[in-house]
């Protein structure tokens, strides 16, 4: 099922483009710290540098292009039109991109201050960009699975983000909280409740539209999210209870409705209309691997809560479904919207007298591909890396962070291209 699109609501193609070029340069940092910090990284989880790149990646990274793909998919998906959006994204995008770095530094440097700080920046920062979008969907009908994705995603949002506050300004001054339980849930409901829902709710969309698929089935399209979210407060209800076969019941659910999505959308990709895979289809592909494994660990650890104190355990399934499951369905979903949004805007400027190049000439599939296979590269060391850190973990991170920063010349090379066309067809319409 697909939501019918209102591409004359679209906002200016700036206002989504800054979250989508600043997001790879996070990715180029949080490759560079890791290359800087070495083995130290993959110690523990709980390691300064490990949760300074994360945050780095989850934050700088992940929110980035969620929130502008946001500001770009609520007026024409659900009808929900932002007021003043341009400067709402120029808001936006300074507050999450101060407030990530000095998180990450703060968390890095252990310097209490700048770790409350940047919870506080960007806790506001969200907080303003629920509000205005809270606004927009006012009075919005729940018409299709992707609109009620989106609202649900938001609630969990302003979970994540508040959970992320809380610890944050207790590590900063020493409030006694369980971090643990809490640093699990955080995650939970930052990865399952809105990056998951989020994600699912636009792939509605985007995947049978660039991918050709058929469409996804209405009842589980409908269903996804609110199970999602119900496991998600079953969790949250046993952290507050101390009920632990609760709590991994609901980290269960989650993972099995997580492995369900995933399989589904192999199966509409295995009927897909277009024959020869792009650099999309096989980030996409790598993305759904990585998750199935990754949900898999969590459903072992689940059903045998002693797996996850094994050697690694936990390090591996925060890469498989990172690195290896939401960056390549961004960065495949970056490498489509990029050019859509390019060729529309030219098409628009055309006004039906110049015609605007295909996409594939403002990013081409030999880049793209590129790309993709450093990026795979890159995977393969940080995953190796948990194991012989002392040996990979500098060249995991200086991969990673060219994978990243290949991804940041692409998109940049997409947007001169663009600008080179635009300044073309401003001409040729002036000659007629």
């Amino acid at each position: 099922m697909q939501a019918l699109l209102a591409f004359e609501n679209a906002p200016p193609f700036a206002a989504p483009l800054r979250f989508f070029l600043t997001a790879p340069l996070f990715g180029v940092l949080a490759g560079l710290l890791i290359a800087f910090e070495g083995a130290d990284v993959f110690a523990s989880r709980w390691m300064p540098g490990a949760l300074a790149a994360t945050h780095l990646i989850t934050v700088g990274f992940m929110l980035q292009v969620m929130l502008g793909a946001l500001i770009q998919i609520l007026p024409v998906v659900a009808g929900a039109n932002l007021r003043q959006p341009l400067l709402i994204a120029r808001l936006v995008h300074v507050g999450l991109s101060a407030g990530a770095l000095m998180l990450a530094a703060g968390f890095l440097l252990g310097l209490p201050q700048l770790l409350g700080g940047g919870a506080v920046v960007l806790g506001m920062t969200v907080l303003a960009f629920l509000i205005v979008t809270a606004i927009a969907l006012r009075g919005v009908p729940t018409t299709s699975p992707t609109i009620r994705g989106i609202k649900l995603s938001l609630f969990s949002l302003f979970a994540v983000v508040g959970l992320g506050i809380v610890m944050s300004l207790a590590l900063a001054y020493g409030w006694p909280l369980p971090f643990s339980a809490l640093t699990d849930l955080h995650a939970g409901w930052g990865l399952g409740g809105w990056a998951a829902v989020l994600l699912a709710a636009m792939a509605f969309v985007v995947v049978p539209m660039f991918q050709l698929t058929p469409g996804y089935p209405a009842r589980s399209s409908w269903w996804f999210p609110i199970i999602m979210l119900a496991m998600l407060v079953v969790w949250s209800a046993a952290l507050l209870l101390d009920l632990s076969v609760l709590a991994r019941l609901g980290q269960l659910g989650a993972a099995l409705a997580g492995i369900a999505f995933a399989l589904q959308t192999m199966r509409l990709q295995a009927k897909r209309r277009r024959a020869r895979p792009d650099a999309t289809y096989r980030y996409w592909q790598l993305g759904l691997i990585s998750s199935i494994f990754a949900l898999f660990l969590l459903s072992t650890a689940a059903l045998w809560p002693t797996a996850a104190e094994l050697e690694g355990w936990t390090l591996v399934f925060g890469v498989l479904l990172v690195a290896g499951g939401f960056l390549p369905f961004i960065t495949g979903m970056l490498y489509k919207i990029v050019p859509f949004l390019s060729w529309m805007h030219l098409q628009n400027t055309g006004q039906a007298k110049v015609p605007a190049p295909a996409m594939n000439k403002i990013l081409a599939e030999s880049g793209m591909h590129r790309q993709m296979l450093a990026y795979g590269l890159a995977l393969i060391l940080l995953l190796a890396a948990v194991f012989f850190p002392a040996w990979l973990a500098r060249p995991a991170g200086l991969a990673f962070a060219v994978a990243n920063g290949w991804l940041w010349w692409n998109l940049f090379s997409a947007i001169r291209r663009y600008r080179s066309h635009l300044a073309d067809i401003s001409r040729k319409l002036a000659a007629l």
